[in-house]
């Protein structure tokens, strides 16, 4: 079995160290190319999974078929993915496995279905608690397109290994292989991506080749909590649109977003299994794993905050450990690395002066000590002029905590694409 717990490219050299501004004007280099007799893979899409989610809330499947909508951020001629049993607690069967472009709900564009294998077979066992990689399979993707990878699951299968909020509609089938069909019978319809965790693609798509793959590492902010569903609004669908809109050529990059709601930096809570691990403890499987990766962006720690005694928040000192940490790490792996600062809350259910203290302490510490080779300031992007405590209310999804759709997009606006060239 093909293991995917390292990247397929060579390792990258490390990065210069570029100061601590917040972020204008500051260019982080990509990674060198890679040498030209390896096959070059970047990330396209990719969820971070979780679980196992408490008994009585686990999805079981049994000889159905599994339609999941992923939607691409760069373009290309071959594509992979990257199936996740990390959660589960028996082996995973799928008798089949394809990917096509979706046309419209449930239904594939017309001559684009391809049958994916692993290690040369249409059907395989994947163990409890590891990852398989696809065998390669030409399809052109555009950038943007909506991928549909459908899986046939003969037995009975548990969705234990999960990302609960997508955003995105995605289907199973009633009884039966439909995984070939264009349209397939829809018995329900589904909020979560089981077991998918990476698409990744390789070759030129209309004359370009994707440069490398920026990964979100997050919690709901990234994870676009309260953005529109199946619209493709979280801020890296934003930003991903910016690069390519913005930059041509040079914005040929992988957008992939690795948030997971209520995921927090160092904490992790038996009774919200669906949150994940903490960051630090997921960050080789979600960060260092994904193909192509060049640069990190790191939005975390507002959940550690928040759900840390009212009275005694979490010292912020630690969370500074953490995030050092996270920057040791992925300077060792090779990318370039870009904080953002903690967005406002005052209003939210959990908001109180002594957690607001510990947000605006670490907010400090990022913009002023150089730890990231950028800063985005995405307090500053997303708070209320007149109350800087709170959200903007033009950007408030009604939480005052999560963005709408126009806060995310302010978030994508914050981020100077002169990072990535």
């Amino acid at each position: 079995m093909r293991p995917t717990e390292l990247p397929d490219n060579p390792p990258r050299r490390g990065f210069l160290r570029a100061g601590s501004a917040i972020a204008a004007g500051l260019a982080i280099p990509a990674p060198p190319s890679l040498a030209q007799t390896a096959e070059r893979w970047t990330a396209t899409w990719g969820a971070a999974p979780a679980g196992p989610p408490p008994a009585g809330a686990t999805m079981t499947l049994s000889n159905q078929t599994l339609r999941l909508v992923a939607h691409a951020s760069v373009g290309g001629s071959r594509v992979r993915i990257r199936v996740s049993n990390e959660m589960g607690s028996a082996p995973l069967n799928i008798g089949m496995a394809r990917i096509a472009l979706r046309a419209s709900g449930a239904t594939l564009v017309a001559g684009t279905d391809r049958q994916l294998f692993f290690n040369g077979h249409a059907s395989i066992a994947i163990p409890a608690g590891a990852a398989l990689l696809s065998d390669p399979v030409g399809l052109n993707v555009p950038p943007f397109a909506d991928l549909a990878v459908s899986f046939h699951l003969p037995g009975s299968s548990s969705a234990t290994s999960i990302h609960n909020y997508a955003r995105q509609t995605s289907y199973v089938s009633t009884t039966g292989n439909y995984s070939a069909s264009s349209s397939l019978p829809v018995q329900r319809r589904i909020a979560t991506w089981p077991y998918l965790t990476e698409v990744d693609v390789s070759g030129a798509y209309s004359g370009l080749s994707a440069a490398a793959a920026v990964v979100a590492l997050g919690d709901s902010l990234t994870d676009g909590q309260a953005s529109t569903e199946n619209g493709n609004r979280r801020w890296p669908d934003a930003l991903a649109r910016r690069l390519q809109r913005e930059l041509g050529v040079a914005g040929n990059i992988g957008v992939v977003n690795r948030g997971l709601s209520g995921n927090c930096l160092l904490t992790e809570f038996a009774s919200t299994p669906l949150s994940g691990r903490r960051a630090l403890e997921r960050f080789d499987r979600d960060v260092l794993a994904t193909s192509g990766a060049g640069w990190l962006f790191v939005l975390i720690g507002i959940n550690d905050i928040i759900l840390s005694p009212a009275a005694r928040p979490l010292p912020v000192e630690n969370l500074i450990a953490g995030h050092l940490e996270l920057v040791r790490r992925g300077r060792d792996g090779g990318l370039g690395m870009i904080g953002a600062t903690l967005t406002p809350l005052e209003g939210q259910a959990y908001f109180n002066s002594t957690r607001e203290a510990a947000r605006k302490r670490f907010n400090d510490w990022i913009r002023s000590a150089g730890a990231y080779d950028a800063v985005v300031d995405f307090d500053r992007a997303l708070r209320d002029p007149a109350r800087p405590t709170r959200l903007n209310p033009a950007y408030d999804s009604g939480d005052h905590l999560h963005p709408n759709d126009a806060g995310y997009q302010a978030m994508a606006q914050a981020v100077p694409l002169t990072l990535f060239t």
